[in-house]
């Protein structure tokens, strides 16, 4: 049986489950899981190419470093990202006319038809999922949400954590403790 965390042990963590970092992985793995299921295994995309295609349908069309920005995401895992939506012809591309090295993208007819496919199906999804949560508390919800965000995006630019991750050298299997080179 399961026990919730209360407010003061999300305060002070003593164990995995009074984090709120875990707590809220926890909640959202299921959900995650069954959208991913649904886009990879009902629609041949991953769920990052979801997420861009997403994001196009509702932006239009953009430069492919600025769409990274929008993302969050580096700039290679973006372009490695359209560059599997175009070969899959669902993202246009095309040179800038005067600046030859920037990239504009946007949904190409079979991305619009296929994000007017999953687009309903994913919402579904969530608003079953928020059925958990009362209506008079859903805005409370919101709230919090909106401001886990931006203390997010506070402490980031502050670098409060000065560590960077190094995955491009094998991250931790060359760093580990007593590892012999």
């Amino acid at each position: 049986m399961q026990v919730f965390t209360d407010a003061q042990a999300l305060r002070s963590p003593r164990c995995l489950d009074d984090l709120l970092l875990y707590r809220l992985s926890r909640a959202i793995r299921p959900g995650s899981g069954m959208a991913t299921r649904l886009v990879e295994g009902g629609f041949g995309i991953t769920h990052r190419e979801w997420g861009m295609i997403g994001m196009l349908a509702q932006i239009g069309e953009i430069t492919s470093s600025a769409f990274a920005e929008r993302l969050h995401l580096d700039r290679v895992r973006t372009s490695r990202g359209l560059r599997s939506l175009a070969e899959k012809k669902l993202v246009e591309r095309r040179r800038d006319a005067e600046d030859g090295r920037e990239v504009h993208v946007r949904l190409s007819a079979a991305g619009r038809e296929l994000c007017d496919s999953v687009f309903p199906r994913i919402a579904r999804l969530n608003m079953d999922l928020l059925e958990a949560i009362d209506e008079e508390h859903l805005d409370v919800f919101l709230t919090c949400l909106r401001r886990l965000e931006l203390r997010g995006k506070e402490l980031s630019a502050l670098g409060t954590v000065p560590e960077k991750a190094d995955r491009r050298s094998g991250g931790t299997r060359h760093r580990w403790p007593g590892r012999s080179a």
